[in-house]
């Protein structure tokens, strides 16, 4: 068995986002992150294209490949899939509260059901070298007694799990969409934290509601590490501040980030991906900064992705940054 990875500083799974370039352009912003993928369900894999799903750059390790099941031997099988294409951890959806996922029994619904998640994870860590870790909810519905989730951790440790990434709300699993999941539950941050208090033999990393390095703090004195979701996509920069603060050394300039993801998207133009799928999650690198609305024109122009051409990054840089365009392009 592998040893586990350090959680200090992670990027969340996020439907729709974490895809490779994403993971790309965070690694780039964030040496010391462990980024996550989206969730990729085990019927996509097991009877779908294995590589559009899997291919990854290896500039993202350490990188960990979320799954979205509820049949031990199907995730077994996936989880298998994952180490062969070299993933550093496989991480089991207990928390996505989506209708979508819902139908196929699998997410955050399975808190209801923690003998199923232990044999799941048993079988996938029966199954790789590297380690399996959980996401989850702190509840479902209305159930919010802490017992609950303590139960439901303390159910899979005895199964073998030691990494557990808690969003500290509970997912409403009727009656709210996927994007209202993330904000209309309250946080319960003093849950988060009594788990680990209770527990500090397992490693506990909090997910949720987190927007900057004032809020960060405190959760790093109590608990083993951050994952951030929906801020570092739409200001990716605070993942650069982060990874100096935690880490050290200098963070990159958002121009130099500029200029290795234009290296990246050169060669994976050259292979037939297209500039949008990489250019679509670096809109918010200016975020708060002179010249952000500009950057953001640029790079959804459709005129200028129609051209496919990597160049776009650096024009776009270029009209950003050039002193005497700043007060005409700020946001």
């Amino acid at each position: 068995m592998r040893p586990p990875l350090a959680h200090r500083l992670c990027t969340a799974p996020m439907m729709d986002c974490s895809d490779r370039h994403c993971r790309v352009f965070f690694r780039s912003l964030a040496p010391h992150a462990v980024v996550y993928s989206e969730m990729i369900t085990t019927g996509a894999l097991l009877h779908g294209d294995v590589p559009r799903h899997l291919d990854f750059d290896p500039a993202e390790h350490p990188v960990a490949l979320q799954l979205g099941g509820s049949d031990p031997a199907e995730l077994a099988a996936c989880a298998r899939l994952g180490e062969r294409w070299g993933y550093d951890e496989i991480n089991l959806n207990c928390g996505c509260p989506s209708e979508r996922v819902q139908r196929g029994a699998f997410g955050a619904c399975l808190m209801a059901e923690p003998d199923l998640v232990a044999h799941c994870v048993k079988a996938m860590q029966d199954a790789v070298s590297i380690p399996v870790t959980v996401k989850h909810r702190l509840g479902i519905d209305r159930v919010e007694d802490y017992d609950f989730v303590r139960r439901f951790v303390e159910h899979l440790a005895r199964a073998g799990c030691r990494t557990f990434f808690v969003h500290a709300r509970n997912a409403v699993l009727k009656g709210l969409s996927p994007k209202d999941n993330r904000a209309v539950p309250p946080l319960r941050y003093a849950d988060v934290y009594r788990l680990k208090a209770e527990l500090p033999e397992l490693e506990v990393v909090v997910n949720g509601g987190i927007t900057a390095w004032q809020e960060i703090e405190p959760h790093l004195a109590r608990l083993d590490g951050v994952m951030l979701g929906r801020v570092a996509y739409h200001d990716p920069y605070l993942l650069a501040e982060l990874d100096r603060r935690l880490f050290g050394g200098a963070p990159p300039s958002r121009g130099e980030i500029v200029r290795r993801m234009h290296r990246y998207a050169c060669g994976q133009v050259a292979r037939g991906a297209s500039l949008r799928a990489i250019a679509r999650h670096m809109l918010g690198l200016y975020q708060g900064r002179p010249g952000a609305r500009a950057w953001r024109r640029m790079l959804s122009d459709a005129g200028g992705l129609a051209r496919n051409d990597p160049d776009l990054l650096l024009d776009a840089l270029e009209r950003v940054e050039a002193p005497a365009a700043l007060p005409a392009a700020a946001a």
